[in-house]
Protein backbone atom coordinates (compact mmCIF):
# COMPACT_ATOMS: atom_id res chain seq x y z
CA UNK A 1 0.00 0.00 0.00
CA UNK A 2 1.18 3.71 -1.08
CA UNK A 3 1.66 6.25 1.39
CA UNK A 4 -1.00 8.47 -0.70
CA UNK A 5 -3.26 5.29 -0.69
CA UNK A 6 -2.98 4.82 2.82
CA UNK A 7 -3.14 8.69 3.69
CA UNK A 8 -6.66 8.55 1.05
CA UNK A 9 -7.72 5.37 3.88
CA UNK A 10 -7.43 7.19 6.87
CA UNK A 11 -9.43 10.36 5.33
CA UNK A 12 -12.39 7.76 4.60
CA UNK A 13 -12.06 5.94 7.98
CA UNK A 14 -12.33 9.32 9.68
CA UNK A 15 -15.28 10.59 7.73
CA UNK A 16 -16.80 7.47 7.92
CA UNK A 17 -16.66 7.85 11.56
CA UNK A 18 -17.57 11.05 11.46
CA UNK A 19 -14.60 12.28 13.24
CA UNK A 20 -12.17 14.64 10.42
CA UNK A 21 -8.77 14.11 11.26
CA UNK A 22 -5.69 15.91 9.55
CA UNK A 23 -5.85 13.60 6.37
CA UNK A 24 -9.47 14.14 5.92
CA UNK A 25 -9.29 18.05 6.40
CA UNK A 26 -6.42 17.82 3.94
CA UNK A 27 -8.23 15.91 1.58
CA UNK A 28 -11.94 18.29 1.65
CA UNK A 29 -10.43 21.69 2.83
CA UNK A 30 -12.21 24.14 4.64
CA UNK A 31 -15.40 25.85 3.12
CA UNK A 32 -14.95 28.79 5.34
CA UNK A 33 -12.80 31.78 4.38
CA UNK A 34 -14.47 34.53 6.82
CA UNK A 35 -13.86 32.50 9.47
CA UNK A 36 -10.06 31.47 8.32
CA UNK A 37 -9.38 34.79 7.23
CA UNK A 38 -10.61 36.39 10.76
CA UNK A 39 -8.38 33.68 12.15
CA UNK A 40 -5.21 34.34 10.33
CA UNK A 41 -5.99 38.23 11.57
CA UNK A 42 -6.05 36.93 15.62
CA UNK A 43 -2.97 34.95 14.44
CA UNK A 44 -0.97 38.07 13.22
CA UNK A 45 -2.03 40.13 15.94
CA UNK A 46 -0.70 37.26 18.53
CA UNK A 47 3.05 38.45 18.73
CA UNK A 48 2.53 42.22 18.62
CA UNK A 49 -0.11 41.80 21.39
CA UNK A 50 2.19 39.53 23.63
CA UNK A 51 4.86 41.77 23.25
CA UNK A 52 2.84 44.20 25.22
CA UNK A 53 1.87 42.04 27.54
CA UNK A 54 -1.44 41.79 26.49
CA UNK A 55 -3.87 38.59 25.33
CA UNK A 56 -5.02 38.64 21.39
CA UNK A 57 -8.89 38.75 20.72
CA UNK A 58 -10.07 34.63 20.09
CA UNK A 59 -12.81 33.61 18.15
CA UNK A 60 -16.26 32.36 18.77
CA UNK A 61 -18.14 29.82 15.93
CA UNK A 62 -22.09 28.70 16.06
CA UNK A 63 -23.17 25.63 14.48
CA UNK A 64 -25.49 22.90 14.46
CA UNK A 65 -24.49 19.83 15.67
CA UNK A 66 -22.72 18.15 12.16
CA UNK A 67 -22.36 21.31 10.51
CA UNK A 68 -18.63 21.48 10.64
CA UNK A 69 -17.07 22.88 13.70
CA UNK A 70 -15.05 19.92 14.47
CA UNK A 71 -13.37 19.80 10.91
CA UNK A 72 -13.33 23.34 11.01
CA UNK A 73 -10.90 23.32 14.31
CA UNK A 74 -9.21 20.84 12.81
CA UNK A 75 -8.39 22.87 9.98
CA UNK A 76 -7.55 26.20 11.87
CA UNK A 77 -5.11 23.45 13.81
CA UNK A 78 -3.16 22.74 10.87
CA UNK A 79 -3.16 26.85 9.96
CA UNK A 80 -1.43 27.50 13.10
CA UNK A 81 0.77 25.12 12.90
CA UNK A 82 1.97 26.41 9.36
CA UNK A 83 2.36 29.93 10.95
CA UNK A 84 4.32 28.46 13.48
CA UNK A 85 2.13 28.56 16.54
CA UNK A 86 1.62 25.47 18.91
CA UNK A 87 -1.71 23.86 19.18
CA UNK A 88 -3.96 22.27 21.10
CA UNK A 89 -7.41 20.59 20.50
CA UNK A 90 -9.60 20.26 23.69
CA UNK A 91 -13.01 19.00 23.75
CA UNK A 92 -15.21 19.95 26.43
CA UNK A 93 -16.45 16.86 28.28
CA UNK A 94 -17.44 15.47 31.94
CA UNK A 95 -13.38 15.03 32.03
CA UNK A 96 -12.35 18.67 30.85
CA UNK A 97 -14.97 21.06 32.17
CA UNK A 98 -14.93 24.66 30.71
CA UNK A 99 -14.89 25.95 34.50
CA UNK A 100 -11.70 23.89 35.99
CA UNK A 101 -8.56 25.22 34.60
CA UNK A 102 -6.51 22.88 36.24
CA UNK A 103 -7.98 19.73 34.28
CA UNK A 104 -8.61 22.05 30.94
CA UNK A 105 -4.37 22.66 31.12
CA UNK A 106 -3.78 19.27 31.43
CA UNK A 107 -5.86 18.40 27.88
CA UNK A 108 -4.49 21.30 26.63
CA UNK A 109 -0.84 20.26 27.66
CA UNK A 110 -1.74 16.26 26.41
CA UNK A 111 -2.73 17.37 23.08
CA UNK A 112 -0.34 20.33 22.21
CA UNK A 113 1.61 19.86 18.84
CA UNK A 114 4.10 22.27 18.00
CA UNK A 115 5.53 22.57 14.11
CA UNK A 116 8.19 19.93 13.08
CA UNK A 117 7.89 18.42 16.30
CA UNK A 118 6.36 14.68 17.05
CA UNK A 119 4.78 14.01 20.56
CA UNK A 120 4.14 16.06 23.47
CA UNK A 121 4.67 19.89 22.74
CA UNK A 122 6.30 20.70 26.05
CA UNK A 123 8.53 17.62 26.24
CA UNK A 124 9.68 18.15 22.85
CA UNK A 125 10.55 21.99 23.24
CA UNK A 126 11.84 21.24 26.31
CA UNK A 127 14.91 19.02 24.92
CA UNK A 128 16.57 22.09 23.08
CA UNK A 129 14.55 24.93 25.37
CA UNK A 130 18.13 26.21 26.90
CA UNK A 131 19.36 26.47 23.35
CA UNK A 132 16.77 28.90 22.17
CA UNK A 133 18.06 32.17 21.09
CA UNK A 134 15.54 33.77 23.43
CA UNK A 135 15.68 31.54 26.53
CA UNK A 136 18.03 33.49 28.87
CA UNK A 137 15.75 36.41 28.40
CA UNK A 138 12.91 33.85 29.48
CA UNK A 139 15.27 32.51 32.39
CA UNK A 140 15.96 36.20 33.77
CA UNK A 141 12.14 37.02 33.67
CA UNK A 142 10.54 34.18 35.42
CA UNK A 143 13.11 33.93 38.40
CA UNK A 144 12.85 37.29 38.91
CA UNK A 145 10.10 38.72 41.72
CA UNK A 146 8.35 40.78 39.41
CA UNK A 147 7.69 37.99 36.81
CA UNK A 148 3.91 37.65 37.74
CA UNK A 149 4.89 33.38 38.87
CA UNK A 150 4.43 31.03 41.82
CA UNK A 151 8.26 30.42 42.66
CA UNK A 152 7.73 26.78 41.62
CA UNK A 153 8.21 28.11 38.08
CA UNK A 154 11.45 30.10 38.64
CA UNK A 155 12.90 26.93 40.62
CA UNK A 156 12.08 24.26 38.25
CA UNK A 157 13.66 26.60 35.63
CA UNK A 158 16.50 27.13 37.86
CA UNK A 159 17.04 23.09 38.02
CA UNK A 160 16.33 22.61 34.52
CA UNK A 161 18.76 25.01 33.38
CA UNK A 162 21.71 23.53 36.17
CA UNK A 163 20.38 19.89 35.66
CA UNK A 164 19.75 19.51 32.30
CA UNK A 165 23.16 18.08 31.03
CA UNK A 166 23.97 15.91 34.07
CA UNK A 167 20.44 14.79 35.75
CA UNK A 168 18.05 13.43 33.14
CA UNK A 169 15.96 12.06 36.03
CA UNK A 170 15.40 16.00 37.40
CA UNK A 171 15.08 17.28 33.98
CA UNK A 172 12.19 15.26 33.84
CA UNK A 173 10.40 15.70 36.67
CA UNK A 174 10.90 19.64 36.10
CA UNK A 175 8.98 19.37 32.43
CA UNK A 176 6.48 16.85 34.60
CA UNK A 177 5.79 19.78 36.64
CA UNK A 178 5.26 22.10 33.56
CA UNK A 179 3.22 19.91 32.20
CA UNK A 180 0.62 19.80 34.66
CA UNK A 181 1.92 17.18 37.22
CA UNK A 182 2.93 17.77 41.09
CA UNK A 183 6.33 19.47 42.33
CA UNK A 184 7.71 18.05 45.50
CA UNK A 185 9.08 21.55 47.18
CA UNK A 186 11.59 19.63 49.22
CA UNK A 187 13.10 17.72 47.03
CA UNK A 188 13.32 20.72 44.75
CA UNK A 189 15.20 22.82 47.47
CA UNK A 190 17.16 19.40 47.80
CA UNK A 191 18.25 19.53 43.96
CA UNK A 192 19.15 23.02 43.69
CA UNK A 193 21.56 22.87 46.99
CA UNK A 194 22.92 20.10 45.87
CA UNK A 195 23.54 22.11 42.42
CA UNK A 196 24.89 25.03 44.29
CA UNK A 197 21.89 27.12 43.20
CA UNK A 198 21.59 28.25 47.38
CA UNK A 199 17.90 27.85 49.31
CA UNK A 200 16.30 27.64 50.43
CA UNK A 201 13.36 28.68 48.37
CA UNK A 202 10.26 29.67 50.28
CA UNK A 203 7.12 28.60 48.56
CA UNK A 204 4.05 30.02 50.19
CA UNK A 205 0.60 27.63 49.65
CA UNK A 206 -0.94 27.82 46.50
CA UNK A 207 -4.52 26.70 45.15
CA UNK A 208 -4.70 24.86 42.53
CA UNK A 209 -6.86 26.92 40.34
CA UNK A 210 -4.19 29.70 40.33
CA UNK A 211 -1.62 27.50 39.69
CA UNK A 212 -3.19 26.35 36.56
CA UNK A 213 -3.85 29.78 35.60
CA UNK A 214 0.06 30.56 36.06
CA UNK A 215 0.62 26.97 34.44
CA UNK A 216 -1.06 28.33 30.78
CA UNK A 217 0.95 31.84 31.69
CA UNK A 218 4.06 30.08 31.94
CA UNK A 219 3.90 27.65 28.91
CA UNK A 220 3.08 30.32 26.72
CA UNK A 221 5.96 32.67 27.80
CA UNK A 222 7.65 28.90 27.23
CA UNK A 223 6.86 28.54 23.54
CA UNK A 224 7.35 31.59 22.92
CA UNK A 225 11.15 31.73 24.22
CA UNK A 226 11.75 28.41 22.16
CA UNK A 227 11.21 30.47 18.58
CA UNK A 228 7.65 29.94 18.10
CA UNK A 229 4.78 32.81 17.51
CA UNK A 230 2.40 31.58 20.35
CA UNK A 231 0.22 28.99 21.39
CA UNK A 232 -3.18 28.52 20.06
CA UNK A 233 -6.11 26.86 22.22
CA UNK A 234 -8.76 25.21 19.87
CA UNK A 235 -11.94 24.36 22.55
CA UNK A 236 -14.53 22.01 20.70
CA UNK A 237 -18.32 21.70 22.12
CA UNK A 238 -18.45 24.40 24.45
CA UNK A 239 -22.38 23.82 24.48
CA UNK A 240 -21.71 21.69 27.10
CA UNK A 241 -22.08 24.36 29.61
CA UNK A 242 -25.81 24.22 29.48
CA UNK A 243 -26.00 21.10 31.58
CA UNK A 244 -24.04 22.56 34.57
CA UNK A 245 -25.96 23.91 37.22
CA UNK A 246 -26.02 27.50 37.44
CA UNK A 247 -23.34 28.37 39.60
CA UNK A 248 -21.49 26.54 37.57
CA UNK A 249 -22.42 27.72 34.35
CA UNK A 250 -21.43 31.30 35.94
CA UNK A 251 -18.00 30.48 36.64
CA UNK A 252 -18.00 28.68 32.58
CA UNK A 253 -18.85 31.71 31.53
CA UNK A 254 -16.13 33.73 32.76
CA UNK A 255 -13.38 31.35 31.84
CA UNK A 256 -14.85 31.51 28.45
CA UNK A 257 -14.36 35.26 28.44
CA UNK A 258 -11.31 34.82 29.80
CA UNK A 259 -10.04 32.44 26.75
CA UNK A 260 -11.70 34.66 24.47
CA UNK A 261 -9.26 37.64 25.65
CA UNK A 262 -12.51 39.76 27.11
CA UNK A 263 -11.16 39.96 30.54
CA UNK A 264 -9.14 42.91 31.90
CA UNK A 265 -5.68 43.18 31.97
CA UNK A 266 -3.93 40.90 34.75
CA UNK A 267 -6.28 37.88 34.11
CA UNK A 268 -4.99 37.87 30.69
CA UNK A 269 -2.74 35.03 28.75
CA UNK A 270 -0.29 37.40 26.52
CA UNK A 271 0.96 34.99 23.37
CA UNK A 272 -2.43 32.78 23.94
CA UNK A 273 -5.38 32.89 21.11
CA UNK A 274 -7.90 30.84 21.20
CA UNK A 275 -11.20 29.68 19.20
CA UNK A 276 -13.99 28.19 20.98
CA UNK A 277 -17.15 26.30 19.03
CA UNK A 278 -20.39 26.20 20.37
CA UNK A 279 -24.10 25.59 18.84
CA UNK A 280 -26.33 28.15 18.05
CA UNK A 281 -29.48 27.01 19.90
CA UNK A 282 -27.39 27.87 23.48
CA UNK A 283 -28.02 31.37 22.86
CA UNK A 284 -31.87 31.14 22.50
CA UNK A 285 -31.97 27.86 25.11
CA UNK A 286 -30.02 28.68 27.90
CA UNK A 287 -29.08 32.34 28.22
CA UNK A 288 -32.79 33.38 27.13
CA UNK A 289 -35.74 30.26 27.58
CA UNK A 290 -33.31 29.75 30.80
CA UNK A 291 -32.75 32.62 31.92
CA UNK A 292 -29.18 32.99 32.66
CA UNK A 293 -28.60 36.45 31.52
CA UNK A 294 -30.74 37.28 34.62
CA UNK A 295 -30.15 34.42 37.04
CA UNK A 296 -26.28 34.54 36.87
CA UNK A 297 -26.21 38.53 38.10
CA UNK A 298 -28.99 37.19 41.09
CA UNK A 299 -27.21 34.18 42.01
CA UNK A 300 -23.66 35.48 42.30
CA UNK A 301 -24.67 38.94 43.96
CA UNK A 302 -26.44 37.69 46.85
CA UNK A 303 -24.19 39.48 49.65
CA UNK A 304 -22.77 42.17 47.64
CA UNK A 305 -19.63 41.54 47.79
CA UNK A 306 -16.53 43.51 45.66
CA UNK A 307 -15.50 39.63 44.69
CA UNK A 308 -19.00 38.61 43.52
CA UNK A 309 -19.65 41.72 41.54
CA UNK A 310 -16.10 41.24 39.67
CA UNK A 311 -17.53 37.67 39.40
CA UNK A 312 -20.74 38.72 37.85
CA UNK A 313 -18.88 41.37 35.33
CA UNK A 314 -16.77 38.71 33.97
CA UNK A 315 -19.69 36.01 33.65
CA UNK A 316 -22.00 38.69 32.07
CA UNK A 317 -18.74 39.33 29.64
CA UNK A 318 -18.49 35.49 28.79
CA UNK A 319 -22.21 35.55 27.82
CA UNK A 320 -21.88 38.63 25.20
CA UNK A 321 -19.58 36.67 23.63
CA UNK A 322 -21.90 33.64 23.41
CA UNK A 323 -24.16 36.01 21.75
CA UNK A 324 -21.93 37.71 19.54
CA UNK A 325 -20.42 34.19 17.81
CA UNK A 326 -19.68 33.89 13.92
CA UNK A 327 -21.72 31.47 12.48
CA UNK A 328 -20.65 28.77 10.15
CA UNK A 329 -22.13 29.29 6.57
CA UNK A 330 -24.85 26.78 5.50
CA UNK A 331 -22.73 24.65 2.15
CA UNK A 332 -25.01 25.26 -1.03
CA UNK A 333 -25.36 23.26 -3.96
CA UNK A 334 -21.88 24.47 -5.60
CA UNK A 335 -20.16 23.73 -2.58
CA UNK A 336 -21.33 20.38 -1.81
CA UNK A 337 -20.69 19.58 -5.30
CA UNK A 338 -17.03 20.18 -4.91
CA UNK A 339 -16.74 18.45 -1.40
CA UNK A 340 -18.55 15.21 -3.57
CA UNK A 341 -15.88 15.21 -6.42
CA UNK A 342 -12.89 15.71 -4.02
CA UNK A 343 -14.31 12.88 -1.63
CA UNK A 344 -15.02 10.68 -4.88
CA UNK A 345 -11.02 11.69 -5.83
CA UNK A 346 -10.07 10.58 -1.93
CA UNK A 347 -12.43 7.34 -2.34
CA UNK A 348 -11.08 6.31 -5.53
CA UNK A 349 -7.09 6.56 -4.08
CA UNK A 350 -8.15 4.69 -1.07
CA UNK A 351 -9.86 2.00 -2.89
CA UNK A 352 -8.96 1.92 -6.76
CA UNK A 353 -12.56 1.94 -7.43
CA UNK A 354 -14.48 5.28 -8.83
CA UNK A 355 -17.69 5.76 -7.22
CA UNK A 356 -20.42 6.86 -9.16
CA UNK A 357 -21.84 10.14 -9.18
CA UNK A 358 -23.24 11.31 -6.19
CA UNK A 359 -27.52 12.33 -5.87
CA UNK A 360 -29.50 14.51 -3.53
CA UNK A 361 -27.09 17.58 -3.79
CA UNK A 362 -29.40 20.46 -3.16
CA UNK A 363 -29.73 23.48 -5.04
CA UNK A 364 -29.86 26.02 -2.20
CA UNK A 365 -28.77 26.16 1.10
CA UNK A 366 -31.11 24.08 3.58
CA UNK A 367 -30.84 22.42 7.32
CA UNK A 368 -29.19 19.14 6.38
CA UNK A 369 -25.49 18.91 7.64
CA UNK A 370 -22.54 18.82 5.52
CA UNK A 371 -21.65 15.54 8.20
CA UNK A 372 -24.91 13.67 6.65
CA UNK A 373 -24.23 14.09 3.52
CA UNK A 374 -20.68 13.18 3.49
CA UNK A 375 -21.68 10.09 5.57
CA UNK A 376 -23.97 8.94 3.06
CA UNK A 377 -22.10 8.66 0.45
CA UNK A 378 -19.42 6.91 2.01
CA UNK A 379 -21.76 4.41 3.48
CA UNK A 380 -23.45 4.01 -0.02
CA UNK A 381 -20.24 3.71 -1.87
CA UNK A 382 -18.84 1.07 0.45
CA UNK A 383 -21.85 -1.01 -0.05
CA UNK A 384 -21.79 -0.60 -4.43
CA UNK A 385 -18.49 -1.34 -3.73
CA UNK A 386 -18.35 -4.37 -1.92
CA UNK A 387 -21.75 -5.86 -3.63
CA UNK A 388 -21.83 -4.69 -6.95
CA UNK A 389 -25.93 -6.31 -7.39
CA UNK A 390 -26.90 -4.55 -4.14
CA UNK A 391 -29.14 -1.49 -4.35
CA UNK A 392 -28.17 0.71 -1.59
CA UNK A 393 -31.05 2.65 0.06
CA UNK A 394 -29.59 4.73 3.01
CA UNK A 395 -31.87 6.92 5.23
CA UNK A 396 -30.55 9.75 7.64
CA UNK A 397 -31.92 10.91 10.86
CA UNK A 398 -30.81 14.11 13.27
CA UNK A 399 -29.42 13.48 16.68
CA UNK A 400 -31.51 15.50 19.27
CA UNK A 401 -29.33 17.12 21.92
CA UNK A 402 -30.40 17.95 25.07
CA UNK A 403 -29.07 20.83 27.22
CA UNK A 404 -31.01 19.39 30.84
CA UNK A 405 -28.80 19.91 33.86
CA UNK A 406 -26.69 16.89 34.54
CA UNK A 407 -24.68 17.40 37.93
CA UNK A 408 -22.40 13.99 37.07
CA UNK A 409 -20.69 16.60 34.44
CA UNK A 410 -19.39 18.30 37.14
CA UNK A 411 -16.17 17.03 38.50
CA UNK A 412 -13.83 19.43 39.81
CA UNK A 413 -10.59 19.02 40.64
CA UNK A 414 -9.23 17.91 44.05
CA UNK A 415 -9.24 20.92 46.34
CA UNK A 416 -5.17 20.46 47.42
CA UNK A 417 -2.41 22.72 46.97
CA UNK A 418 1.18 21.76 45.02
CA UNK A 419 3.34 21.32 48.18
CA UNK A 420 4.43 18.91 50.74
CA UNK A 421 2.00 17.13 52.57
Amino acid sequence: MTAEQLESRRAIEALRAGVPNRDAVRALGCSQPEIEARFIQCLNECPEAADRHEQAQGLMVAADFGAGKSHLLEYLQHVALERNFVASKVVISKETPLFDPAKLFLSAVDSALAPGKRGNAVREIAQTLDQSPGFTAFYDQVVSDGAGLDRRFGASLCVYANARSTDLEWTDRVVSFWCGRKLNVTEVNRALKQLGQGGPWRFAKIPNRELALQRFRFAAMLMRAAGYAGWVLLLDEVELIGRYSLRQRAKSYAELARWMGALKAGSTFPGIVSVLAITPDFETAILDEKGDSDNVRARLTMTGSPEELLAVGEAEAGMRQIRAAIRLRQPDGDQISRVVESLRQTYEQAYGWRPPEADCIPKRPGSTPMRSYVRRWVTEWDLERLFPAYAPEVETAALDQTLEEDRDLERASEANHSDDP
